[in-house]
């Protein structure tokens, strides 16, 4: 697994199919703001948690992007989307080749088990590519806080 890319490093590519099933590159951003972040399963409370907070501050952040990816297939995703009225691109990294790229695929413990899974994490990534803010192991509830912070300081 790659390490996390940190403030600085340009940000790994992407390719991937969004709710709709359309391909979104993270090129197709390029010129604006755009916050990646990454979530365990659609539809579960700490990933709703964190969805529909981002949800409720995208009328505060301008222009900037708001892109979720998780495991999750596109279908699941759409069921989600709706389900919360998001209103935000959600990608779908079933083979979690992007997550591994940002360093966010990883052991995890729950219940006594360890298994492979994402690891909660946020980028904010600039105008020209550039992550500019990195927040591994983020709470769900700190997301949108931190997302805000960010912006307000430029």
């Amino acid at each position: 697994m790659a390490d996390a890319p940190t403030a600085g490093d340009r940000a790994p590519a992407f390719h991937l199919p969004n709710q709709d099933g359309d391909k979104v590159r993270l090129s197709s951003f390029k010129g604006r703001k755009v916050l990646v972040y990454f979530y365990p399963k659609a539809d579960t409370p700490g990933c709703t948690t964190q969805s529909c907070a981002l949800r409720d501050i995208a009328g505060d952040i301008g222009d900037t992007a708001i892109v979720g990816i998780s495991p999750d297939a596109p279908e699941k995703l759409k069921r989600f989307d709706e389900k919360y009225g998001l209103g935000f691109t959600l990608l779908g990294d079933t083979d979690h080749a992007v997550a591994e790229a940002y360093g966010v695929w990883g052991e995890k413990k729950n219940y006594g088990r360890t298994y492979l899974g994402i690891i909660r994490s946020a980028f904010l990534i600039d105008e020209k590519g550039k992550i500019s803010h990195a927040w591994p192991k983020i709470s769900p509830k700190d997301t949108p806080t931190k997302l805000l912070k960010a912006l307000a300081e430029g």
